[in-house]
C-alpha cells in the first residue's frame, strides 16, 4: 500500500517524541510493579474512558469516511471501533479477576487432544451473554506441538499479572489506517498482556481518532503507559530507531515491515537479507494481511443455504469499502460443481445491489485498475465498483494470487479435479502453496461433510497454514470476538514475513497458539448484523455497545429486538 497523506494533523516534533519516551521509560518501570488490582482499575478506567467517547468515535470515523447518516455502513464503525475496543477490555478484565481468585482464566470449555494437537474452546465466553448473542457459532484454538493442559499458559499469566521480574520496556505501535479498533487494541495487546508502556503512532489515515484515543484512554497517558504521536514514514522511522524503544509492532503492508526491517532501498533489502544483517535489531511483531481465499467445498445446498453463504462472502467483500486484510480476494470453486455458476451469479447479483462506497484509502483508484484490469469510473463521488472476476488462471494473472489488493476486487478460480475429495486436496494446497499471506482462509462446507466423522475435513483444517480458519463463516468476525489469538500462522520469518509474526487480543493469555477455527452452521436466524444485505444493522450495533457498555440483562432484550428486524 502506498504510504498515506497526512490528513490535517501536524508530525509530532522531535521534542515531543524525546519527551514522550522518557515518560514512558517511568510509565513501564511502574506497569510491572502494579498489583491484579491497580491493572483491574485501569480496565475499568479505559471502559468508562471508550464508554464517553464511543458517538464521537464513531461520527468521526463516518465522517472521514463519507458514510452518511442512515447508512448501514455506519454499523461497521460501530462494530469495529468502540464496541471491539470494550469486548477486548470487558473480556480481558474478567481474566485478570479469573486470575486473583482461581490463579488462572477460567475457559469456556474443556481443552482436549486430537492428532496430537490441544484444542482449546476460546468462544462463545462465558461473560457478554455470547451464548445468547452469537449462537451457535464456536471456536477454538489449536494450540502449537509440545502445548499441554498443563503449560497452556506458559508464562503469560506472570506476565498479564506483574509477578515477573524482567524489567520494564517501551514498545512502539505503527497504528493501522483502516479498522479504527486496530491501533487502540493493539496498543492494549502490548500494553496490559505483554508488560510495554507504548508509544502508539497514529496513521496518517484516521489521525483524526488520536485526540478521542487520548480523552478515552487519558488514564493510560497519566500513568506515563501510553503516548500517541503523529507522523508519516519520517516519524515512523524515527520511532523505530530511538534507543529507548524496545521493540515495535506494525500492522499495516509487508512492503512497510520490510522497509523497516532490511532497508529503504531493494538492492539494500536483498543485501541485508542475503547476508542476515536486519537493519532493525529490535524484536519486531506484526500483522500485514492476506490474499484471504474463500473454498467452497462441493455438494447438494439447499436454496436458503446457497443464498446465505452468498451473503455471507458478499459481507467479507464489502465491509469497510473492503479496505480490510481479511477481506475475501480469491474464491476457490470445484470447475465440475453443478452449483457453481448458480452461487457465483448469486454473489454478482448482491453485490451488485449494494451501494459502491466511498473509496477513501490512498492508492485506491490504482490498484483497482491493476487488479480489476480496467479503467475505474471517473466520478466526483471517488466511488469504486464491486468487481467479482471469474475463472482466473493462477498463470496468466497471478498477482491476483500473489498480493493482496486491499480494494473492491475479488478474483474466482475454479480447479479441475475428478472427485470432490481429489479437489479438496487440491484447493488446500493452492491455498497454502500459491496464496499470498497466512492471517486467514474460509470454507463453506456442506451438512453431510460436516456431520461425517472427524477425517478428510478436519485433516485439511489441520493442513491449512492460517491463523485464523472460518468454517461458513467470514474469519474477520474472529478479530471482532477478542478471546480467539489473532495473528498469522507461526513459522514466518523476518526474511519472509507473510502476514506477520506474533498474535494479538487472545483475552485467555494461551501460549504458543497455531490457529483458530471458528465454525457457524450454513444458515443463521437471525441475520448477523455484519451482512452488507442486514435491514438495520446500526440499530443492532448501537444496542450492542449499550450492553457492553455496562453489562446487563435489562440491556440484553432491545438487542436481540433490533436484531430481528434484520
Amino acid at each position: 500500500m502506498s504510504q498515506p497523506t497526512t490528513m490535517g494533523a501536524p508530525s509530532s516534533s522531535t521534542a515531543e517524541i524525546e519527551a514522550a519516551a522518557v515518560a514512558l521509560q517511568r510509565g513501564a518501570d511502574r506497569l510491572r510493579k502494579l498489583s491484579l488490582a491497580q491493572r483491574r482499575k485501569l480496565l475499568d478506567d479505559c471502559i468508562a474512558g471508550v464508554t464517553s467517547q464511543s458517538h464521537a468515535w464513531v461520527e468521526r470515523a463516518c465522517t472521514a469516511k463519507s458514510i452518511p447518516a442512515g447508512h448501514p455502513a455506519r454499523a461497521e464503525e460501530i462494530m469495529t471501533g468502540p464496541l471491539s475496543a470494550l469486548r477486548y477490555l470487558h473480556l480481558l478484565d474478567h481474566s485478570l479477576l479469573e486470575i486473583e481468585r482461581y490463579g488462572q482464566p477460567r475457559l469456556p470449555g474443556r481443552p482436549y487432544q486430537r492428532n496430537g494437537r490441544l484444542r482449546v474452546p476460546v468462544f462463545p465466553t462465558p461473560h457478554l451473554y455470547d451464548r445468547l448473542l452469537f449462537r451457535p457459532m464456536r471456536a477454538e484454538t489449536w494450540m502449537q506441538a509440545g502445548v499441554s493442559a498443563q503449560n497452556l499458559f506458559g508464562s503469560n499469566i506472570e506476565r498479564v499479572s506483574g509477578s515477573g521480574r524482567s524489567a520494564g520496556k517501551i514498545i512502539a505501535v505503527l497504528g493501522a489506517g483502516n479498522v479504527s479498533s486496530i491501533p487502540i487494541t493493539d496498543t492494549l495487546s502490548k500494553l496490559f498482556q505483554d508488560g510495554q508502556s507504548v508509544l502508539l503512532k497514529m496513521n496518517p489515515v484516521n489521525e483524526y481518532l488520536g485526540p478521542i484515543f487520548e480523552q478515552a484512554f487519558a488514564a493510560l497517558i497519566q500513568q506515563d503507559l501510553l503516548r500517541i504521536v503523529y507522523g508519516g514514514a519520517m516519524v515512523g522511522t524515527q520511532l523505530v530507531q530511538l534507543s529507548e524503544v524496545d521493540a515495535v509492532h506494525i500492522t499495516g503492508s509487508d512492503k512497510t515491515h520490510d522497509a523497516i526491517v532490511w532497508g529503504s532501498t531493494a538492492a539494500e533489502r536483498q543485501s541485508r537479507k542475503r547476508t542476515g544483517d536486519p537493519l532493525l535489531k529490535k524484536q519486531i511483531t506484526s500483522e500485514l494481511g492476506n490474499v484471504s481465499p474463500w473454498i467452497i467445498l462441493p455438494g447438494k445446498y439447499s436454496t436458503r443455504q446457497l443464498y446465505f453463504q452468498a451473503e455471507n462472502i458478499v459481507a467479507s467483500i464489502a465491509n469497510n469499502a473492503s479496505f480490510n486484510c481479511i477481506a475475501t480476494k480469491m474464491l476457490i470453486t470445484w470447475q465440475r460443481w453443478p452449483q457453481r455458476k448458480q452461487f457465483l451469479d448469486q454473489i454478482e447479483s448482491i453485490l451488485t445491489g449494494i451501494e459502491p462506497r466511498s473509496a477513501y484509502y490512498p492508492g485506491a483508484a490504482q490498484r483497482y485498475a491493476r487488479f480489476a484490469g480496467m479503467t475505474p469510473p471517473q466520478t466526483s463521488s471517488n466511488r469504486l465498483p464491486w468487481t467479482l472476476l471469474r475463472d482466473i488462471d493462477p498463470r496468466r494473472q497471478p498477482h491476483l494470487f500473489n498480493e493482496e489488493s486491499f480494494v473492491c476486487v475479488c478474483g474466482e478460480t475454479a480447479i479441475q479435479a475428478d472427485t470432490a475429495e481429489t479437489y479438496l486436496s487440491r484447493a488446500t494446497t493452492l491455498a497454502n502453496d500459491r496464496m499470498w499471506g497466512t492471517l486467514a482462509v474460509a470454507l463453506t462446507v456442506p451438512r453431510d461433510l460436516q456431520r461425517r466423522p472427524a477425517g478428510q475435513l478436519d485433516k485439511a483444517l489441520g493442513q491449512l497454514r492460517y491463523g485464523t480458519i472460518g468454517v461458513n463463516q467470514w474469519p474477520g468476525v474472529a478479530f471482532a470476538l477478542m478471546s480467539p489469538p489473532w495473528g498469522g500462522f507461526p513459522g514466518t520469518t523476518l526474511e519472509d514475513v507473510q502476514s506477520g509474526i506474533g498474535t494479538v487480543h487472545n483475552t485467555y493469555l494461551l501460549n504458543r497458539p497455531e490457529k483458530t477455527v471458528l465454525s457457524s452452521p450454513l444458515t443463521m436466524s437471525p441475520k448477523p448484523m455484519w451482512f452488507s444485505t442486514h435491514r438495520a444493522p446500526e440499530a443492532v450495533a448501537w444496542r450492542l455497545l449499550e450492553l457492553y457498555q455496562k453489562p446487563s440483562l435489562w440491556r440484553l432484550p432491545p438487542v436481540l429486538v433490533a436484531a430481528l428486524r434484520g
